[in-house]
């Protein structure tokens, strides 16, 4: 498969995203929801998300029509986003966005086992191919904004389903490794639940998962503490966006120099770290700064857990395994993050926040590589 598919994919997914996602809770206010209806709409999204990513990657892999699968996703995913346009009762609202996630779920997971199979013996490069994912947000937040400041809300699910339906043509050119037989979807599930190593690697999934939703969701409330102003906050953002760009183009390299589980625990290492610059720090300044170690966060994270599960997978189940990733980082640790986050900014503050949550990310990542080190080492695919 001609890598300029996958890129073109990831660009236009991202894009999508980065045209939609951040504006749903301007949406919610502009329909004149409550705070706490707000809140249900934004926590439902990734507890939808750990059942859809499992059931779905599940059907993939058992059935073997990964395309049909991630084609079903991407297009009821655009019609929900449009039913958003005549959508105004909390409870219509509430459906339409768990039929998204729901069916939305899968498809990066799919599109991230397509892509590392094309790849092959190069499948470290994926992180420069997911470089056009990077690429795709920030152009697409820039432009979303421009439009929607000039024509309304109403563009951003016009933009949305325009770039995602665009996607869902480029993704048909996508190469689906072929099935292999081996254990059962039952099997695998359980071997997933039970295996040692797998919690301990789908933990880390959930902890990374956590900070990204601390970070994107508090920071501009902490910075706003501080007295920075919204083009400052943007500017913060347009950083840590940058930031992506040379650590995915170099994540092979990374990759071949650290190996895919050492890479994981580095990166956990430094959204700990992370947040606890943003505390120590306590400026405006300071937070800028830390913004640089984006890269080297969940984008690296992401990278080296795509290419240990292209490894070390069970046969037939690397499509489940990507769903499960998905689930605990995008499901389980979001809404763990969202949840602990709300929680201590209304007792600490925002300082206080990161300064928990930056210590908590050290100590389980420094539990996790301990207990790590009494499993069997990574050399072999599993059974």
């Amino acid at each position: 498969m001609n890598k300029a598919y996958p890129f073109s994919f990831y660009f236009l997914y991202y894009a999508a995203m980065a045209a939609m996602l951040p504006f749903l809770v301007l949406f919610y206010q502009q329909l004149g929801f409550t705070g706490t209806q707000i809140g249900i709409l934004t926590g439902i999204s990734p507890l939808i998300i750990v059942i859809g990513g499992p059931f779905w990657t599940g059907v993939a892999d058992a059935t073997r029509r990964h395309r049909v699968v991630m084609s079903l996703g991407i297009g009821m995913a655009v019609l929900a986003s449009l039913s958003f346009l005549n959508l105004r009762s909390f409870w219509a609202v509430a459906a339409a966005i768990g039929l998204f996630n729901f069916f939305l779920a899968p498809v990066i997971a799919l599109a991230d086992g397509a892509t590392v199979a094309s790849l092959g013996a190069e499948r470290e490069k994926y992180g420069r191919v997911r470089l056009g994912g990077t690429l795709g947000w920030a152009v697409s937040a820039f432009v979303a904004g421009l439009l929607i400041e000039r024509f309304g809300l109403d563009m951003s699910f016009w933009s949305y389903a325009v770039l995602m339906f665009l996607a869902l043509l480029v993704g048909q050119k996508f190469v689906f490794p072929q099935h292999v037989a081996g254990i059962s979807l039952r099997q695998g599930l359980r071997h997933f639940a039970t295996s040692r190593r797998w919690v301990l690697i789908l933990s880390e999934g959930m902890f990374i998962g956590m900070g990204v939703v601390l970070i994107s969701n508090y920071l501009f409330v902490y910075m706003k503490e501080l007295g920075a102003s919204e083009s400052v906050m943007g500017f913060a953002n347009t950083l840590s966006t940058l930031a992506e760009l040379p650590v995915l183009f170099f994540a092979h390299v990374l990759l071949k120099r650290f190996g895919a589980r050492r890479l994981m625990h580095i990166a956990l290492f430094l959204s700990g770290l992370r947040m606890l610059l943003f505390a120590t720090f306590n400026s405006v300044g300071g937070i800028l700064g830390a913004q640089l170690l984006n890269g080297l966060n969940f984008p690296i994270f992401g990278a080296a857990m795509v290419t240990y599960i292209d490894q070390h997978a069970p046969a037939g189940m690397k499509s489940v395994a990507l769903g499960l990733y998905n689930s605990v980082s995008f499901g389980l640790g979001s809404a763990l993050g969202g949840l602990l986050g709300g929680l201590l900014l209304d007792v600490v503050g925002g300082r206080g926040m990161y300064l928990v949550c930056g210590l908590v990310t050290l100590a389980v990542q420094g539990v996790l590589v301990m207990v790590g080190r009494e499993s069997p080492k990574d050399l072999t695919t599993e059974p």
